[in-house]
This record gives C-alpha cells, structure tokens and sequence, in this order.
C-alpha cells in the first residue's frame, strides 16, 4: 500500500455538490456558524460528531508530542472531519477551529453517520476509507496520541505500546534517560524512577505507571456501559470469532456489545503476517485484518468495549448479566463466547517472574525491536510459532527453535519451508523447556532445555524468549453448569442449537469451542454462523409468548 502522504486526495476527499445535498438528509443538527478562531471540538473531547464543511474553512489540529499543537490539514467546502473515533463516539485525537473567517458546518454524530455510511453506498466509501486512511496516518505519525516516556525495552513500556498499538492508538516513545523532551519532563515534573513510565494522554492528562483499564478511561477508548440496557447479544472476545458475529448481527439490525479484556484480534491480533487466510494471496498482518473487522463492526453500529474484563457469567429475571470489571454490569438475551484460548504456561520454575520481562506469549513489532541482533529461542511448533519464526528470525542472530515433535506433525508446509530457508534458524527437535536463568530486573541470559527421550539438556544463553506452545481455554468467567470437555473448552450442541452450550442463550464459537477447527477461517465460519441460531432462537421465544398469550 502506498503511503498515507501520497494518499491525501483520499484521506481529504471533496465530495460534489449532488453527495453534499444526499449528505444533508442525514444529518443529525442544524447547520452552525462559528466564529473565526472558535473551537469546534477539542482533542481528547468524546462523542464528537464528523463535521460537514459548507462555508468557509476549519483547521485540523494534533498534537505535537510534548511541544503543543500543529496543524495538520484545512477543510474547506465539501470537506469533512474525524477519524475512526467518529464511528463509535470515543475520544478524538484530534482537534477543529474554524479559520479565521469563520465557516458554517452541520454536524453528523456516530448513528447518524453510520446511517449515511449504510443509506448512500458512494458517500459511506469515501468516508470509510478517509477515516481509516485518517487514523493510519495519525498511527504513523505518532506525536498526535500518546506520550510514553521511560526506558526503552522495560517491561513496562513494552506493556503500554503493546496495548495502544494493538487498539490502533497513536502514541510515541521518549527515552526518560536520553537528552531531550523526556528527561527535561521528568526533571521538571519531579517523577522519580518508581513512577515510570509516565504516559501524556492525548487531553494533556498525565498517569505514572498506569495500568491498560487507567490508560482506557484517560484515552476515553471504553464507551459508557448502560447498566439497564438488554442488548441482544454479548460476544466476549474480540478476535477473529467475535468481531464476524458483531459484524453479521449488527448488520442485520441486532443490538451488539463486544468485551474484550486486552485488544481487538485476539491471539490473530498479534501475528505478524498471515499468509494462508481466503483472499489474502500476499498475506496480511493480524493487526490488519483485525483493524478491518473492527471498523466494519463499528459500521453497523455494534459497540465495542476495550478493556473490559468479565468476571462472572448469570440469569438474573431470565435475561442474562455479565459481571465485569470496574464495578460494570452488562444485561443480554444472549451472550456468545468468544474468547479463544491462550497459550499454556508450562510449570517451569521462576517462569511467572520473567513474564513480560524476558518470556512473550506474542511477537509484535515491538518485541521485535526489542530483540533486534541477539539470540532469541521460540518454544512450539503449531502454526501461529512458525508464522513468528519467520517474522523473528531477519531481526535477530540466532534464533533457536524448541519442538516436541517433528513440525511435519503441527506446522502447515509453506511455514516449514520458509523456515527451512532461514539460515539462523536452529531447530531443536524433541526438546522441551527446562530451566530459566537470569535477572527479572534486566531480563534473561539463557534456558536450558531437555531432550524428552534421553534426558540430555543443552544450555542456550538467550536474549529472549518466545512462548507458543499449547492451549488453555479463555473460559473462567462461565459458571460451572457449563458442560466442558476434559481440557476445559465448552461443549456446543447441547441446546437446540449446534453452538448452543448447556446453558440457555449461551452459545460458544471460535477457539473457545471443544472441537472447533483452531483457524482464522473457521472461527469467522462460527461466527456467521451463530447469528442464524440467535436469530432462530428469538424467533421461537416469540412464538412461545404469542402462544402462551
């Protein structure tokens, strides 16, 4: 794809005088006159409408790190503003003034600008792909988002980029040790090394050492939860499985909320390039596709909450409810379960201490930096370690490669043969990991592993280490009484409904599911597919009811 720079008759479009006329009919105000130099919405305001420019001009403002404003466009007639944050009323992350004669716009909030997406097939393209192109820009960019400002590869700055750059959060590192704008911050702020990293949110506020749920509420990315509302339906995951179901149901008229406790894309989030997904023959990153699914779901107007962690699955009154973190509470006709597995923490002594600090269950980008020109080892063989192998193994030196059984027996042949090609690949086949040596505060100086036959070991002084191995469904959170096989996945099929769970109204799709297809395609497969059994559900619930009256 070309850059975003050389795209800007796309991100800035015009539209012709007959789509601003279509346009108007969906509006959801009366045309405004601000004055020149006023405000029209604010960075890190929420529920800021996309603004339709009829007269005059309106600058667009970022912001510029820690130096303040710049502009990055003027809109004039035809012109509209907003990113991605305009589809579902989050925090903007970006700024608007009217120029310095004034303009006259009318303003389009989130319904009414998916109403304008859906009802006018031409206007909803250019606006889609402007907002996308809009956010990626911002993303590339990245003094417009978030600040962080700490020491470069620690664990904890490694948390906080994870988590904004997967939710497509713009933001910038600065290094609080090195010359410049980040020490002068913490030297005049007074921060000590025990609050770092400090993050600079896009409103200006500033959090030491937060948490993801503290950086959510600062960067307005969670939506209001209305404790009363009965949706109908709860999808709990959003990965590949539960944004096709938010896309399908809200598409078709449905009331959808989608909770996930970390990021869009799930486990698919976090690779780095997946090659063997329909319609893909150049292959896309996880990131990518998820970011697709994301803004169609937004589209159509399903509600997605990031992060947001449920604890606790009940019936309360026979309407489902979700207890969730933060003292929130979510009321549905059905929930789906969609929250995949993880990967397998192996019982291996001082693992827990090194997680986040020398020991990744994902490759991104950024542990990729971070591991950039050292020796690295990578436990598992299924398809998700290959794709990361091949990801890894042109940033690194060395990278040793830790498999039970021959990769024949796990890994799809494409994966094996790229790896085969990689000449600082080592391949330690019927090992397993054993021991792990190192400083949590400075991270990890070798494993040792051992042969699962004979007993031998051999020690590999590392850098860092890549877990891939197994799978442990995502589950806690549902009671019980829901049926489970022997490795704890829930049970479909035991209902009326082939992803119906022994619990009423409860359905299971994708990775979470005992005996589903651990793919991409067949988890986006589920997720049509229980839309259809929802739908047949409320179907009979109505019947019922009218019978009984």
């Amino acid at each position: 794809m070309p850059a975003t720079s050389d795209r800007d008759h796309q991100k800035f479009p015009i539209l012709a005088s007959d789509q601003i006329d279509r346009a108007l009919r969906f509006a959801s105000g009366p045309e405004t006159l601000f004055a020149g130099g006023e405000t029209v919405f604010s960075i890190g305001e929420r529920g800021v409408p996309v603004w339709l420019v009829l007269e005059g001009a309106m600058t667009i403002i970022r912001r510029d790190g820690l130096k303040g404003d710049a502009t990055i466009t003027v809109y004039g007639r035809g012109q509209f503003s907003g990113e991605v944050s305009q589809l579902d009323g989050r925090a903007t992350v970006a700024g608007g003034v009217a120029g310095k004669g004034g303009c006259v716009a009318v303003p389009f909030d989130a319904a009414h600008l998916r109403a304008l997406m859906i009802g006018s097939v031409d206007i909803g393209e250019v606006i889609m792909r402007s907002l996308i192109l809009r956010r990626v820009a911002l993303i590339d960019d990245g003094a417009s988002g978030a600040v962080i400002i700490g020491v470069p590869g620690s664990a904890d700055v490694r948390r906080i980029q994870g988590f904004l750059t997967r939710n497509g959060m713009p933001n910038t590192l600065l290094d609080s040790r090195a010359e410049g704008e980040g020490r002068d911050l913490v030297t005049r702020s007074g921060v000590t090394a025990a609050d770092l990293p400090i993050v600079v949110c896009q409103g200006g506020q500033l959090l030491k050492g937060p948490t993801e749920a503290e950086l959510a509420a600062c960067l307005g990315i969670v939506p209001e939860l209305d404790p009363d509302r009965v949706h109908d339906m709860a999808i709990v995951g959003a990965g590949p499985a539960g944004l096709a179901a938010a896309v399908y149901a809200a598409s078709e008229g449905l009331s959808v909320l989608v909770l996930d406790e970390r990021a869009i894309g799930g486990q698919a989030g976090a690779s780095s390039r997946i090659e063997n997904y329909l319609g893909f023959p150049a292959g896309i990153s996880g990131q990518a596709l998820s970011g697709r699914a994301f803004n169609q779901a937004l589209k159509f107007g399903a509600d997605i909450a990031i992060p947001v962690t449920v604890e606790r699955l009940s019936r309360t009154g026979g309407v489902l409810q979700l207890d969730c973190s933060g003292n929130r509470r979510v009321r549905s006709r059905s929930v789906v379960a969609a929250c995949g597995a993880r990967y397998r923490h192996p019982d291996v002594p001082r693992l827990a201490e090194f997680e986040g600090a020398g020991v990744s269950y994902w490759a991104t980008a950024i542990e990729a930096h971070h591991c950039t020109g050292r020796d690295i080892a990578l436990i598992g063989g299924g398809n998700s370690a290959g794709q990361a192998v091949v990801f890894l193994a042109p940033q690194v030196n060395l990278l040793h490669l830790v498999v039970r059984r021959p990769l024949e027996q796990t890994m799809s042949r494409y994966l094996i043969e790229r790896i085969a090609e990689l000449p600082n690949v080592r391949i330690h086949e019927g090992f397993e990991l054993a021991t792990i040596d190192g400083d949590p505060a400075i991270g990890l100086s070798a494993v040792t592993i051992a042969s699962r036959k004979g007993g031998a070991t051999l020690r590999l002084p590392i850098w860092h280490m890549f877990m891939f191995i197994g799978a442990e469904p995502n589950a806690g959170w549902a009671p019980g009484s829901v049926a489970r096989d022997a490795r704890g996945f829930l049970v479909t099929g035991q209902g009326a409904r082939a992803h119906e769970t022994s619990m009423p109204g409860v359905f299971a799709i994708g990775d979470v599911r005992a005996g589903s297809t651990k793919r991409i395609a067949s988890a986006v497969g589920d997720g049509a597919a229980v839309v259809g059994e929802i739908h047949a559900m409320f179907s009979d619930q109505t019947r019922h009811q009218t019978q009984e009256a």
